[in-house]
């Protein structure tokens, strides 16, 4: 179960691989809201200087990762236009643009670093893997919590003095109580549970690229109990829709695939019916599981929707603005990237992230066959855009980068080879 020794490694993969391995002690400190963005810059500038001095070619940036390159700078240009329309002041100008750099610039930042910088498959597997074997060992304390009287929270990290979207992305929670319910909940690393569920199902999809069982199946068992201890929904969903769509894309060209798809059809020429009331009884088990929850993120989207048509059609309101008491004041198109961006930078700013995601996502589709990082990058993209209605992508950029990254290495991949070519 020995990693590979540090002397093997280039530096970007010891940043990467000492970063995602350091998960627990920078939660501890409250620092992997700041880490994310450092890393990403640092990455950035990595590439810069590969550039600069020639080790490294523009020709190895793929068409895709300079369209995510593009539109995360648009996503910039199209916020100081919308606090120009809304007359938001320098000062917030200057806030919501380094809100950006610690967001949307990541989006594209990551995808470039792993496009261009040589870090393995295997080093972020093996790190990843060390992630969920701390997991399970600190694992009984977050069980054992609220039963022995520890406090929710254990602190704020005073770097909280840095700046970001609230306390809780530098805060050590150890649990949640459901208000509905009064039993506990677990966020784990993440700022809410249903984030905490998101990276997990992430992790899980990289873990299981591991060669070593042994550590393959300590990685899946340890990113499988954050999903199922963060109680959330859309990580179960996520888990047992993304599996075998990459099952059957990583084997598409295989015939018996294509007779098994068939036979599957004529199911559902047969009973279709029957099968559509069983998905609608399935979404209204969905909802009323959580209907709080439900009912607030339906009515956020609802609102998000009526003041961009109405207000800012083109470029939004430019900053995130709370809603009212129905909503528990909320900030409005959060839970949602698409309603978050109609809202905050309108129709443009949904395009600008619609465009590069669904394109990523096609690409990878088409290769998922090639090998294992492909195949890996198909089942993250995937991942994203299945959140991307349950999630603010950006806010979360911090916390699963390492996906973005692989999703980097899988766009310059051959689209064809043998998988010993992409470890």
């Amino acid at each position: 179960m020995a990693a590979p020794a540090d002397h093997t490694q280039t530096p970007a993969e010891r940043l990467t691989g000492r970063a995602i391995a350091a998960t627990w002690l920078l939660w501890l400190v409250g620092g992997l809201y700041i880490a994310g963005p450092v890393i990403g810059w640092l990455l950035a500038a990595l590439v810069f200087v590969e550039l600069y001095l020639g080790r490294k070619s523009l020709a190895l940036i793929p068409i895709t990762v300079w369209i995510w390159l593009a539109a995360m700078a648009a996503m910039l240009v199209i916020l100081w236009v919308g606090h120009s329309n809304f007359s938001l002041g320098t000062g917030q100008t200057i806030k919501s643009s380094i809100g950006w750099a610690k967001g949307w610039a990541l989006i594209a930042l990551f995808p470039l670093a792993g496009a261009v910088l040589d870090i393995r498959l295997s080093v972020i597997v093996r790190a990843v893997c060390r992630l969920g074997m701390w997991t399970l060992i600190i694992l009984p304390l977050f069980l054992a919590a609220p039963s022995i009287g520890l406090p929710e929270t254990l602190w704020v990290s005073p770097l909280r003095v840095v700046g970001g979207p609230g306390p809780e992305y530098f805060a050590t929670i150890l649990y949640t109580i459901e208000p509905g319910t009064g039993t506990p909940r677990w966020q784990f690393f993440a700022p809410w549970s249903p984030a905490a569920g998101m990276v997990a199902v992430i992790y899980l999809f990289i873990a299981a690229q591991e060669k070593s069982r042994s550590w393959r199946l300590v990685g899946i068992a340890g990113f499988l109990a954050i999903a199922l201890l963060s109680q959330s929904r859309l990580a179960l969903v996520a888990i047992a829709i993304v599996a075998p769509i990459v099952w059957a894309a990583a084997r598409v060209d295989r015939g018996w695939l294509w007779w098994l798809g068939a036979a599957a059809v004529l199911v559902i020429g047969l009973f279709g019916f029957e099968l559509v009331a069983f998905i609608e009884q399935l979404a209204a088990d969905f909802s009323s599981a959580r209907a709080d929850s439900s009912r607030v993120r339906a009515a956020l989207g609802r609102i998000a929707l009526e003041r961009w048509e109405n207000e800012a059609f083109w470029f939004g309101h430019g900053v995130v603005e709370n809603g009212p008491h129905l909503v528990e004041y909320m900030p409005i198109g959060s839970h949602h990237s698409w309603y978050g961006l109609l809202f905050v930078k309108g129709l443009l700013g949904a395009l600008a992230l619609a465009v590069p995601l669904f394109l990523t996502l096609g690409r990878l589709a088409l290769t998922a066959r090639a090998g294992a990082v492909q195949c890996t990058g198909f089942a993250l993209i995937l991942v994203l855009v299945l959140y991307s209605f349950g999630e603010n992508l950006e806010i979360l950029a911090y916390l699963f980068w390492p996906a973005l990254l692989l999703i980097g290495k899988a766009l310059a991949a051959p689209p064809s080879g043998d998988m010993a070519t992409t470890q």
